[in-house]
């Protein structure tokens, strides 16, 4: 349980670092959202691809990302900065954007979408940390909450200008994808001219891996029973490609198909920054139960309900329920973690949910494939009820003093 902040005490500013990173993820998000909520359809439609194919495609570059921030976290601790392997991580991103429209075969696209994801997993972690750095503990939900609400208003107009460009252009896919470059080197820019670090205290004289058995015996059970939960979780929550594939199941055409990434990214954009402020006053835990049981929710409508506006309804859920679990479970991993080791806090997590997200991926494209989508999205809502079920059968220890 953490205390809640005194009535008369006057709440500090959001720091102006925090706005700076929102602004990086909302340009980038925008790039990123507007190029994968047509990829799915590029890859099965005009490159011939199975379901289990982008599953795979999908999983690994996820998986990549997540693995890949346990060690830019660590060495973003080892070094005592973040904003060089920001610059890093986001740049390579942007680099790849020119790839996707240029591909004429799905190595092309895989190759495009690993290097995509590397850039994710470089920043992401030390991302995350030099949000812990600059937000004063009393309003940490907030800061978490207001990066990511930020993050998901690009994730929003990404798919709505990819709409607006394949009705422009008339459904040349490849064309449209050109302009996912344009947002991606603005991200770039902001980091260069928006970001600033604080003056940390001196870095490591010896650099510690992550995975080493040393460095997590540091980590108090309460931050593993964080991990667990992110894990079991994270296996509830294949990629978001099959979403869009669902869309073309039920009849939506190519250039319609991202409107579910738009309904998606509008709920989880509307309740990511009122959860994270609400985190800050009630048990997080509370919180992220509700998140399970949204997923759970989502998952048996997109299962059951073969129409449109079933779908739309389904996906709703699925940003609500983003919005009251992404930023929790990254403040919870705040709460619980020493100051000077979250950044490898972030990675380790990442690297775990990293496994879980290749475990689902590849299987929801299996079960695709082989049983229907109905059947994927059931196993989805087994593993969200299953994490739902140890969430409420324990409470969380109390939180590691930063």
């Amino acid at each position: 349980m953490h205390r809640l902040p005194s009535a008369t005490a006057a709440r500090p500013a959001i720091p102006r670092t925090v706005w700076a990173l929102g602004l990086v993820s909302l340009f980038m998000d925008l790039s990123s959202e507007l190029t994968h909520a047509l990829l799915p359809l590029f890859l099965v439609g005009t490159l011939g691809a199975s379901a289990l194919t982008v599953g795979i495609i999908e999983g690994i570059a996820e998986a990549t990302a997540l693995a890949v921030k346990v060690f830019s976290g660590a060495i973003s601790d080892f070094i005592g900065r973040r904003k060089g392997l920001l610059l890093l991580g986001y740049g390579l991103a942007a680099l790849t954007k020119p790839l996707f429209p240029l591909a004429t075969s799905i190595d092309t696209v895989f190759t495009a979408r690993f290097l995509d994801r590397i850039g994710k997993g470089i920043r992401g972690a030390p991302r995350d940390a030099l949000v812990a750095d600059v937000a004063p503990a009393e309003i940490r939900g907030a800061c978490f909450g207001l990066r990511q609400s930020m993050d998901t208003i690009g994730a929003f107009l990404g798919p709505l200008l990819a709409i607006a460009l394949m009705l422009v252009l008339g459904g040349q896919i490849q064309w449209v994808l050109w302009f996912a470059v344009i947002p991606a080197f603005i991200a770039v820019a902001l980091i260069i001219t928006g970001v600033q670090e604080p003056e940390s205290a001196a870095p490591r004289r010896r650099f510690s891996s992550p995975i080493h058995w040393r460095a997590l015996r540091a980590f108090s059970p309460a931050y593993w029973w964080v991990v667990l939960i992110g894990a079991v979780f994270t296996l509830a929550r294949f990629s978001e490609a099959f979403l869009v594939l669902r869309a073309q199941e039920l009849g939506l055409s190519a250039t319609w198909v991202p409107l579910a990434m738009v309904v998606m990214a509008l709920a989880y954009t509307l309740s990511a920054y009122p959860v994270g402020r609400l985190s800050d006053r009630m048990n997080r835990t509370t919180l992220l139960a509700v998140g399970l049981l949204l997923l759970v929710l989502a998952d048996l409508v997109l299962a059951r309900l073969a129409s449109i506006g079933g779908l739309m309804f389904g996906v709703a859920l699925w940003g609500l329920h983003m919005g009251f679990s992404q930023g929790v479970l990254a403040t919870m991993v705040a709460d619980t973690t020493p100051q000077t080791l979250k950044g490898t806090a972030f990675g380790v997590f990442n690297l775990v949910c990293g496994v879980a997200m290749l475990l689902a991926s590849i299987v929801a494209g299996w079960l695709w494939e082989s049983h229907g989508s109905a059947t994927t999205f059931h196993a989805g809502a087994l593993f969200a009820a299953l994490a739902l079920l140890m969430l409420c059968g324990r409470r969380l220890l109390r939180p590691a003093a930063a």
